[in-house]
């Protein structure tokens, strides 16, 4: 017959003690309901676990061979104990973070280093991937969180705004521009202008931002990413619209300026994750952290949104 915790914990008491007494002690329970356990015990597993010599108890062989295996169990028991207790407490595990270029340069890796003074045992995997392998990451369950600007859609995700920002203007240093406050679209023709495929989600938000201010959108030259664009702007060869996510990543730099744009389309860096399972103690621990950091930096916060620009992704 099998034998349930409760026998195996009275029975493993009783071996580490060497007395019906000691065991009642670390058990926390009376020496009268030891007794009925062992024997319950011993009748269940069919031969005798202990010999009663002038009042004392001696295991048998038989008994010390069942010891050896309830050690194994007992270890086992008190691993996932341990576990739980980490887990509730947020000491232990694996997160997974996956984010949009822009937003991962510099907020995200910030959030990270905050997150891992308060959970150092915590490992962490991060990567900053498009709009395409971001989706997959998270669909796929190979990611806890992701952190995207402009909406993702999916039936199978869950979309929560974290913050926003907008399109800003970045010129050289030197530029002739730097002499303005806010800028337009119409400031920015006669110069040469660094911008995105227009299929791409982000090179999509310049494209309608132009529409709607009825000006031409003639680039000199495509790039990749907000962060190529203002590679390339340091080094003189034109001017460029970026997010203000971007922006901060070059921070300190005395190579480039930044303008904001007239009417300019507002951006919102959102959570994603996967909506039929619910988030864990930890994921819910790092977007307490992010949250807190977007508001001490001073990001534009969801409800105080006015002009979401639509599209999708980075």
């Amino acid at each position: 017959m099998a034998l349930n915790l409760r026998q195996i914990e009275v029975f493993r008491a009783v071996m580490t003690t060497g007395s019906i007494s000691g065991a009642s002690q670390l058990l926390f329970v009376s020496q009268p309901a030891v007794s009925r356990l062992l024997s319950h015990t011993e009748q269940r597993v069919g031969f005798a676990l202990f010999e009663r010599i002038k009042g004392r108890l001696y295991a048998t062989p038989e008994a010390k061979k069942l010891f050896h295996e309830v050690e194994h169990v007992y270890q086992a028991v008190q691993r996932v104990n341990e576990l739980a207790t980490d887990l509730s407490e947020n000491r232990s595990g694996i997160l997974n973070i996956v984010s949009s270029p822009s937003i991962g340069q510099m907020l995200i890796p910030q959030a990270i280093a905050l997150f891992r003074n308060r959970h150092p045992e915590v490992k962490l995997t991060f990567h900053c991937l498009n709009y395409g392998y971001l989706k997959d990451r998270l669909l796929s369950r190979q990611a806890d969180l992701g952190i995207i600007i402009l909406p993702m859609e999916h039936p199978s995700l869950q979309v929560t705004p974290l913050c926003s920002n907008r399109l800003v203007c970045v010129l050289p240093y030197n530029h002739e521009l730097t002499r303005r406050g806010t800028l337009t679209l119409a400031d920015l023709q006669p110069f040469p202008l660094i911008s995105y495929n227009r299929d791409s989600p982000f090179g999509g938000i310049v494209g309608r931002f132009y529409q709607t201010e009825e000006e031409p959108l003639r680039p000199i030259m495509e790039v990749g990413s907000p962060q190529n664009a203002c590679s390339l702007v340091q080094m003189g060869a034109g001017v460029a619209l970026v997010d203000e996510f971007s922006v901060r990543s070059w921070a300190g730099t005395s190579q480039m300026v930044v303008r904001p744009v007239a009417r300019a389309p507002i951006l919102r860096a959102n959570l994603v994750h996967v909506r039929t399972e619910p988030l864990s103690q930890l994921t819910q621990a790092f977007i307490a952290e992010l949250q807190q950091l977007v508001r001490t930096q001073g990001y534009g916060l969801p409800d105080e949104e006015t002009n979401i620009s639509a599209g999708t992704g980075d």
